[in-house]
C-alpha cells in the first residue's frame, strides 16, 4: 500500500483493502484507518517521511472493523520523482495478538491470585488474634455484663471478615477443600427451596436435569455455595423480574476444548448451565468478569467477589467455567466437571477406608494417653500476636506451653534430652525453616510426638508434604479458642 506524503492512502491492492475495511476507490488518511500505537499515528507517518524513524514493524489495531482485527504494519520511507512517499506492508497479526492477550491475562489473573493469596495469609494471621483475644475476653465476661454485646458485636464482624478472606482464598485456590463424589440432581434439589427465597417473587427458576446425570467430585458446601453466587448474579441481572434457567446433563468430549484461554481436556463431562435473560454483560467487561473486586453493580451492592469465588472454587476442583453473553439478551454462565461412574466411587470408598485404618494405627488408643488438659506442647508461631492467644488458651486448659518465636528457637530447645513434649503446635509458613522441615527434623529425636500445624493458607499448599510426617493434623487460620483446644486434646487422647 502507497501513502503520499500527506498521509493519504494512495493505491492499496485487493488484500491490503480488505483487512482495512477500505472500499474499492475509496481514500482515506492512514492514521484514521488504525490506532493503538500509543501514539499519533501521525506522527508515526512523520517521522518515517523525515527518515528519522527506524523501519521496524508495529501492531495496531483497524478502527474500521466490528471485531477487533490486529494488523502488523511496517513502513519504508520511499522517493518517487523527488517526492518523498511512504510503502505500507501490511500482514493480519490477529492471531497473534489475539493469543498474546490470552497469555497477559492468564499471567494477570495468576498474578491477582497470588497477591489474594498473600493477603488472606496475612489477614487470617490477624484475624486469629483479634477473635482469638475476643474469646478469652468473652470468658470473663457474663451475658448480662453492660460489655458482653460489645464483645460479641466484635466477635461477629471477626467471623465475617474471615468469610471475605475465604473467598479471598477461593480466588486463589488455596483454600481447603474437602471432596467427595457428589450428584448434582440431589445437591440441587436440597437447594431449590433456598434459591426460591433467594430469587424473589419476581424471578422464576426453571430446573432441567438430566435423568442419567453422572457424578462429580467436589466439595458439596463450596459447590453449592458457587451455585448460589451464580443464581444471585442472575437475579440482579433482571430488575424488572425474568426466568432463571438451571440445566444438567452429560457431555462426551472427543477431542480437547479449545475456549477463551483455556483447554478442555477430552473425555467425560457433567455440565451445569446457568442462564438469565437479564441485561447481559458488554464484552469489554466481560474479560474483567472473574476478576476479584470488579463488579457491574453500583457502588454498596456488591463485594466484586462472587464470580471470582466460584472461579476459583470450579478451578480447585478440577473444573472449567465459561461465560456467554449478549448485551439485552441475557448471560450463560457454563460449567464443566470431570464425571465419574459407580465404579469410581467404590474404589474411592475403599482408599478412604485403608486410609482411616492406617491413621488408627499411627494414633493408637490406650490407657496410657493424657486426660484433658495434661500434657506439653511445644508452640511455634513467629507471630506474636497469634502465639500470645495460643498459649493463654492453652495455658487456660491446664496444658504446659513452651513458646518458641521459629524453628530454630525450637530445635534449640529441644535439645535438652530431659524436657518432654506431647504435641508440636507449629505455623507452616515461618522466615528461615519452615514448620514441615524443622518438625522432619525433630521428630527424628523425638518419633512420637504428635503434631499440629496451623497456617492462613490452605492444606492442600503443603498437603503432601504433611502426609510424609506421621501423627500430624491440620488446623487452618482463624481458628477459634474452642477449636484449638479441642483440636489439641483430640490429638492427646
Amino acid at each position: 500500500m502507497q501513502l503520499t506524503e500527506a498521509g493519504q492512502v494512495h493505491s492499496a491492492n485487493r488484500l491490503a483493502r480488505e483487512l482495512l475495511g477500505l472500499g474499492v476507490d475509496e481514500v482515506r488518511p492512514f492514521f484514521d484507518l488504525v490506532e493503538g500505537l500509543g501514539r499519533p499515528v501521525a506522527d508515526w507517518l512523520a517521522d518515517v517521511l523525515a527518515d528519522r524513524a527506524a523501519s521496524r514493524a508495529e501492531v495496531l489495531r483497524v478502527t474500521r472493523s466490528e471485531a477487533d482485527r490486529f494488523l502488523q504494519i511496517t513502513l519504508r520511507r520511499t522517493v518517487d520523482e523527488g517526492r518523498p512517499g511512504v510503502v505500507a506492508l501490511l500482514s493480519d497479526a490477529t492471531e497473534l495478538k489475539t493469543l498474546e492477550a490470552q497469555i497477559v491475562q492468564s499471567q494477570k489473573m495468576q498474578a491477582i491470585g497470588q497477591l489474594a493469596g498473600g493477603v488472606a495469609h496475612d489477614f487470617n494471621n490477624l484475624l486469629t488474634a483479634i477473635s482469638g483475644h475476643c474469646d478469652l475476653l468473652l470468658l470473663r465476661h457474663e451475658n448480662g455484663d453492660p460489655d458482653y454485646g460489645d464483645l460479641v458485636q466484635v466477635h461477629q464482624n471477626a467471623n465475617r471478615a474471615a468469610s471475605l478472606v475465604r473467598q479471598l482464598l477461593a480466588f486463589s485456590r488455596k483454600q481447603t477443600l474437602k471432596p467427595e463424589f457428589v450428584d448434582l440432581r440431589e445437591t440441587l434439589g436440597d437447594l431449590t427451596h433456598l434459591l426460591n427465597r433467594l430469587v424473589g417473587e419476581k424471578v422464576r427458576l426453571s430446573r432441567k436435569y438430566d435423568d442419567n446425570l453422572q457424578l462429580i467430585r467436589a466439595d458439596k458446601r463450596q459447590l453449592e455455595q458457587v451455585l448460589m453466587n451464580l443464581v444471585v448474579n442472575a437475579r440482579d441481572a433482571m430488575a424488572q423480574g425474568g426466568t432463571i434457567w438451571i440445566e444438567t446433563d452429560n457431555k462426551h468430549l472427543a477431542e480437547d476444548l479449545f475456549r477463551d484461554r483455556a483447554i478442555v481436556p477430552a473425555g467425560d463431562y457433567v455440565i451445569v448451565r446457568v442462564r438469565d435473560e437479564g441485561t447481559g454483560i458488554a464484552p469489554e467487561r466481560l474479560k474483567k468478569i472473574f476478576e476479584p473486586f470488579f463488579t457491574t453493580k453500583k457502588v454498596g451492592e456488591g463485594t466484586g467477589l462472587g464470580l471470582s469465588t466460584a472461579y476459583g472454587i470450579v478451578k480447585q476442583t478440577g473444573g472449567f467455567i465459561f461465560v456467554d453473553s449478549i448485551v439485552g439478551t441475557g448471560t450463560t454462565f457454563s460449567l464443566y466437571f470431570p464425571a465419574y461412574d459407580s465404579k469410581d466411587t467404590m474404589v474411592s470408598t475403599d482408599l478412604a477406608e485403608m486410609e482411616a485404618a492406617s491413621s488408627d494405627l499411627r494414633i493408637p488408643v490406650g490407657p496410657g494417653d493424657l486426660r484433658p488438659g495434661e500434657g506439653v506442647i511445644l508452640l511455634v508461631e513467629d507471630e506474636a500476636p497469634v502465639r500470645a492467644f495460643a498459649s493463654r488458651a492453652l495455658r487456660l486448659h491446664g496444658y504446659t506451653v513452651i513458646e518458641a518465636e521459629n524453628a530454630e528457637e525450637a530445635l534449640k530447645t529441644l535439645a535438652d534430652p530431659t524436657l518432654e513434649v506431647d504435641v508440636f503446635l507449629t505455623d507452616v509458613i515461618m522466615p528461615g525453616m519452615d514448620g514441615p522441615s524443622w518438625v522432619r527434623e525433630a521428630l527424628k529425636m523425638r518419633p512420637d510426638v504428635r503434631v499440629i500445624f496451623v497456617s492462613g493458607y490452605a492444606e492442600e499448599s503443603f498437603a503432601e508434604t504433611q502426609s510424609r510426617i506421621p501423627n500430624s493434623v491440620f488446623l487452618p487460620k482463624p481458628f477459634s479458642l474452642s477449636e484449638l483446644t479441642a483440636t489439641v486434646q483430640g490429638n492427646l487422647h
